[in-house]
C-alpha cells in the first residue's frame, strides 16, 4: 500500500508568516518518513467541512513548485484541480513545468469541479452551469495531444487551439499520470476508463460504496476494452496524520480493508490535531503499510 498526505489546511500556529516554515517542515518530515506522495487541494477558499472560507488557502501550483524544490522523491499533485479554474493549455503547461522541475514526479489530478460559491466569488466559470464535463473531456484529450508533442490544431467541444505547442515536454513518459477524482458513475468513472491512469475515491462514503464504484469502473473498462488493472486506485482515507502516527493498529486494519478491494494508494490528510512530532512517528507506520 502506498501512502500519501494531502495538505489541506494552512492555518498553522504563528499565523501567515509561519506558513512557509511549517509547510517546509511538513514536506521534509513526510519525505523522511518515506511517504510516497504529497497533494494539495486546488481551491482558493477553505472548504466548508475543514474550516471557514476565510482560513488561509495557497494557490495549488505555486505551492507544488515550492514542494518540488524542497523534496527529491515524493510524487506531487493536486487532489484535484477543478477543470473550470484554468484554461486547459495553461493547466497542462503548469503540470508539465512541475514535472520538469521535480525531475518527473508530477501527477495530473483533475476533476469536473463543484464549488460554485468559490467560482462565482472569483468570477470563474460556474461549474454547475459551465458544461464542466465537456470541458473536462476536452482537457483530457488535449493533455494527451500536448504530451505527445503534437502541436496540430485541436478542435474540442468547448475549446479550439490553433497551435498547442508544449516545450519542454514532460520528463515522465509517456506523460505525468492522469488522476481523475470523483465517483460519478455515468460520466466521471467512464472518463477514468477512457483517459486516466488513476482514480480517486472517498473512503468515508463507506466500504460497500467504494466497492460499488470500483465495480462500475470495471464495467466501463470492459465496455471500452481497457485493462482495469492498469488503473491505479487511490483513496482519500478521511484519516489524519495524527491518527496514523498514534493509532497504527487502526490505520493498518483500514489499509488491509482497502487492499482487499484493490485500492493501492491511501491518502491521509492534515488534521487540526496534528503536531510536527507526529511526522517523526510516521516512518514506522509507513513501512508497515508498504508491506500490505
Amino acid at each position: 500500500m502506498q501512502v500519501g498526505i494531502q495538505i489541506n489546511r494552512f492555518n498553522y500556529p504563528g499565523g501567515d508568516a509561519r506558513i512557509r516554515d511549517m509547510l517546509k517542515e511538513v514536506a521534509l518530515k513526510s519525505e523522511a518518513a518515506s511517504v510516497d506522495s504529497l497533494w494539495v487541494m486546488d481551491h482558493f477558499f477553505q472548504i466548508g467541512h475543514l474550516g471557514p472560507k476565510t482560513d488561509p488557502m495557497l494557490e495549488a501550483y505555486t505551492t507544488l513548485g515550492f514542494l518540488a524544490g524542497l523534496t527529491a522523491k515524493v510524487k506531487l499533485g493536486t487532489l484535484v484541480t477543478g477543470v473550470i479554474y484554468r484554461e486547459p493549455a495553461l493547466l497542462i503547461k503548469a503540470v508539465t513545468a512541475l514535472d520538469v522541475l521535480s525531475n518527473g514526479r508530477a501527477y495530473f489530478g483533475i476533476g469536473a469541479g463543484w464549488n460554485d460559491e468559490e467560482a462565482m466569488a472569483l468570477a470563474l466559470p460556474n461549474p454547475l452551469t459551465a458544461k464542466r464535463f465537456e470541458r473536462l473531456e476536452d482537457t483530457l484529450r488535449l493533455a494527451k495531444q500536448m504530451w505527445s508533442d503534437d502541436s496540430s490544431e485541436f478542435n474540442g467541444k468547448m475549446y479550439h487551439l490553433p497551435e498547442p505547442i508544449n516545450h519542454p515536454q514532460a520528463l515522465t513518459k509517456p506523460h505525468p499520470p492522469i488522476l481523475i477524482g470523483g465517483g460519478g458513475e455515468q460520466r466521471t468513472l467512464k472518463l477514468v476508463a477512457q483517459y486516466a491512469d488513476a482514480c480517486n475515491l472517498f473512503w468515508l462514503t463507506g466500504q460497500e460504496e467504494v466497492a460499488h464504484k470500483l465495480a462500475v469502473l470495471r464495467q466501463h473498462c470492459e465496455k471500452l476494452g481497457r485493462n482495469y488493472d492498469d488503473i491505479e486506485k487511490t483513496v482519500a482515507a478521511g484519516l489524519s496524520v495524527a491518527k496514523a502516527a498514534n493509532d497504527p493498529k487502526a490505520i493498518i486494519s483500514t489499509a488491509k480493508d482497502m487492499h482487499k478491494l484493490g485500492l493501492t494508494h491511501m491518502i491521509l490528510a492534515i488534521g487540526t490535531e496534528d503536531d510536527l512530532s507526529d511526522y517523526d512517528k510516521l516512518g514506522a507506520v509507513v513501512k508497515r503499510l508498504h508491506d500490505i
